[in-house]
């Protein structure tokens, strides 16, 4: 690659993106030889990587069976791995990363062609599926089908929230704060907790974008503006919120010795009351309580137009290596583990089909009256502009670094302001953007 290539994919899309595209143009890899596309007979071998090690020799054994009865003369392995960003990003320094993928998040868009087969039209395939529209596609070529999707909200444990005389959704900021006083004035439990040491949880605040303001042109806006913690915005909203509970005392004593797996029986046990996370988390969080009904889910504390709403989006979605030399069993799998394996409803989340309910486990949000929206598609040249100002600013907005350090201002372990703190970001926003945007 040469510099003037390599220095517009740092100034576009960071560090991860412009790595990717050296390891591109280093290995040589990516954009192998079309075989024909994903047509062709349903036979043979193939790989399929995944991340959930946990129920991968059980599950996933069930969906092996399924599918090998379904297609006789096809035979599915699996590859579990528990560092799945970083061991397949490695891997595609190559060209063998399996058959069949979950799209690595650090994959940007412009590159999805050359390490990924197109799976259809946009036109064609959001006629049966849900997150095709913004997700995984670069113009009208959709390269992944979403696993599950998530909502966005405060998964909590409904008992302890009881026991404090909260029996509502609070529709504002301060009636929230006021809840979490609550719990911490007539319970024992920790009213929120922030899972602040493993960092990544304080990225889940981000997924409530759109759903603050009701707006689905929210990540658009988002790029387009130079000041995102300007009050009134969602940014600010969101974040004052966390930095609210934290300096109020509403959260855990000592953040820098929060524990995510130990997190989740706390919670299921009433020892925590309250945690950001999307809706993925509730199966989880059921699974560590005493009674599976003491764990609900809901809606980020803001209303428009007196209704809630939460922004359901895809979670890991599956690929096809451009590279794999048997793309029509690839793409075989594919479809049926979206449309006949149940994952996405047997994990508690929103099916990728259409035509599929809502599942139970977002029953709170159905019965709050929320609103379920999609964000909409950024205009061309503009897709994921909001998350690579982000990156080039170092204010990775999914990271949760940044988040780190308004735990921090609001417990005094830094000395600077909450409104320091916002007009930083802003003047580093609107600078990257000047040159990014």
């Amino acid at each position: 690659m040469d510099t003037e290539r390599w220095d517009a994919h740092m100034r576009k899309y960071g560090i991860v993106g412009a790595a990717l595209a050296l390891v591109l143009a280093v290995s040589g890899c990516g954009g192998g030889d079309d075989e024909g596309g994903t047509g062709g007979a349903v036979t043979g071998e193939i790989t399929v990587l995944t991340q959930r090690t946990d129920i991968v020799d059980t599950v996933f054994q069930d969906y092996k069976k399924k599918f090998e009865a379904k297609y006789p003369g096809t035979t599915v392995k699996f590859e579990a791995i528990t560092d799945y960003e970083g061991e397949v990003r490695i891997r595609m320094n190559t060209k063998e990363y399996g058959d069949v993928l979950l799209i690595p998040n650090s994959v940007t868009t412009d590159l999805l062609p050359t390490f990924f087969e197109p799976l259809g039209t946009v036109s064609e395939l959001e006629k049966k599926y849900r997150f095709v529209r913004t997700e995984q596609r670069l113009d009208d070529n959709v390269y992944g089908l979403a696993i599950t999707g998530n909502a966005q909200g405060f998964v909590y444990n409904k008992k302890v929230w009881r026991q404090a005389g909260v029996t509502a959704p609070p529709k504002t900021p301060e009636e929230f704060l006021g809840a979490l006083a609550a719990i911490g004035d007539r319970t024992d439990a920790i009213p929120l907790y922030t899972n602040y040491k493993d960092k990544w949880p304080l990225g889940q605040w981000e997924g409530n974008r759109g759903g603050i303001s009701g707006d689905p042109d929210a990540a658009i806006k988002l790029a387009r503006e130079d000041a995102p913690w300007a009050p009134g915005r969602e940014h600010h909203v969101m974040d004052s919120l966390l930095f609210d509970a934290v300096q109020r005392g509403l959260t855990e004593p000592d953040p820098t010795t929060t524990n995510w797996e130990q997190s989740k029986g706390m919670l299921g046990t009433g020892k925590v009351a309250t945690m950001m996370l999307g809706s993925w988390s509730i199966v989880q969080m059921q699974a560590a309580a005493p009674d599976k009904a003491d764990i609900g889910y809901l809606p980020f504390p803001t209303q428009t137009d007196g209704t809630f709403h939460t922004v359901v989006s895809g979670d890991y979605k599956n690929g096809i290596n451009v590279n794999s030399k048997n793309k029509a069993t690839a793409r075989a799998w594919i479809d049926w583990f979206t449309d006949e394996s149940n994952y996405a409803i047997d994990q508690g989340g929103v099916s990728p089909v259409i035509s599929q309910a809502m599942p139970g486990t977002l029953a709170d949000l159905t019965a709050a009256g929320t609103e379920f929206i999609e964000l909409n598609p950024a205009p061309k040249g503009e897709e994921g502009l909001a998350e690579k100002i982000g990156n080039a600013a170092e204010i990775a907005l999914y990271d949760g670094t940044y988040r780190q350090r308004i735990v921090d201002a609001a417990r005094g372990a830094k000395q600077e302001t909450r409104d320091q703190i916002f007009a930083d970001l802003n003047k580093r926003w609107a600078e990257t953007r000047s040159k990014v945007g």
